[in-house]
């Protein structure tokens, strides 16, 4: 009797050596549709903190290597000058390229931050296809050329000692025609509203790569505004545009910004973008065709990344909401 309990003993032993027991939630190792793994989100500053800390570790650690191998790489600039330089004496002497990589620091990249926002919308229904320019509090760190299309001689003058890289009317209009004013020279566009017919001669020129003028932009305006609009439009405007899935993608600053600029300026997309809202949106339920179903939400989803960041940062969308009481804030 007792060789028999010790046999069914052992045997037990055995079979829990080869089958241990795991518990439900470690048996079940793979993720599917029906059962997919949850991302969690980060309030807004929290998000923006982890994209800056990013920024920072990226520029210390390619500071590191540039320090650690700036001789050889030196050098390497010098042969290649040597090798390849122009013959009329215009590049850099052997003895400049040395003095400014020993007297000027690590120039790194200042990377763009961009917020991506996901809407309940179908661009490809009438009044959801969002477009517009706006302007951020502390702007979005970049600076374009502008061009000017105005009849009014004094103000095409005004605008070209404001910084205008072209300014004019018909005679700026065949310019562009004969080649003779290049339409990569300049990346916005500002016109009168008594130049729109003109421009239908450069519009196939304009039109493909988004210069032409448009009222949803706000760069078709009164010859008394122009000016106005063009340090605006200088200082760096921001436009916007949902793609065909409703996505709206849009930098809100450089890193070099800092925590309080960039909240800025994500509070003041988040406004426009809020009111901006189309008066029907989502599915909605069968039979009310134009309206909203109780309960549908506008936002979807809202992630914060940088030019060179690995992936992004999913957003709690309550911090980013405007209409949420948690709107900008830290939700703990």
């Amino acid at each position: 009797m007792a060789s028999k309990l010790l046999h069914r003993i052992t045997c037990t032993h055995h079979l829990t050596k080869l089958r241990p027991i795991t518990t439900p939630s470690a048996s079940r190792g793979f993720k599917s549709r029906a059962h997919p793994t949850v991302r969690p989100s980060t309030p807004i500053q929290q998000a923006v903190q982890t994209i800056l800390d990013g920024v920072d570790e990226r520029h210390l650690s390619r500071a590191e290597r540039w320090e650690k191998n700036k001789e050889n790489r030196v050098e390497q600039r010098v042969a290649y000058f040597a090798e390849r330089g122009a013959a009329d004496g215009s590049a850099p002497a052997a003895e400049e390229l040395r003095e400014d990589a020993k007297n000027n620091p690590y120039r790194g990249m200042d990377e763009t931050v961009e917020l991506a926002l996901q809407l309940n919308i179908d661009p490809r229904k009438p009044g959801q296809a969002l477009r517009g320019s706006m302007a951020l509090p502390h702007g979005n760190g970049k600076t374009f050329n502008v061009a000017v299309f105005t009849d009014d001689m004094t103000i095409a003058q005004q605008a070209l000692d404001r910084g205008a890289v072209a300014a004019g009317g018909a005679s700026l209009i065949e310019s562009i025609q004969t080649g003779n004013t290049s339409i990569t020279s300049f990346q916005r566009t500002l016109a009168s509203p008594e130049m729109m017919p003109q421009l239908s001669a450069v519009a196939r020129l304009l039109g493909p790569r988004g210069l032409m003028p448009n009222p949803k932009l706000n760069t078709i305006v009164e010859q008394d505004n122009l000016l106005e609009a063009l340090d605006k439009q200088m200082s760096g405007m921001s436009n916007y545009r949902t793609d065909r899935t409703g996505i709206i993608r849009m930098g809100v600053g450089k890193g070099s910004f800092g925590m309080d600029k960039l909240l800025d300026n994500i509070r003041e997309m988040m406004n426009e973008i809020q009111s901006v809202k189309p008066e029907s949106y989502g599915k909605g339920r069968k039979g009310q065709k134009g309206k909203v179903a109780k309960g549908t939400k506008y936002y979807l989803k809202a992630h914060l990344s940088s030019t060179q960041s690995r992936g992004s940062v999913l957003v709690d969308l309550k911090t980013v909401d405007p209409t949420s009481s948690f709107f900008m804030s830290d939700p703990q």
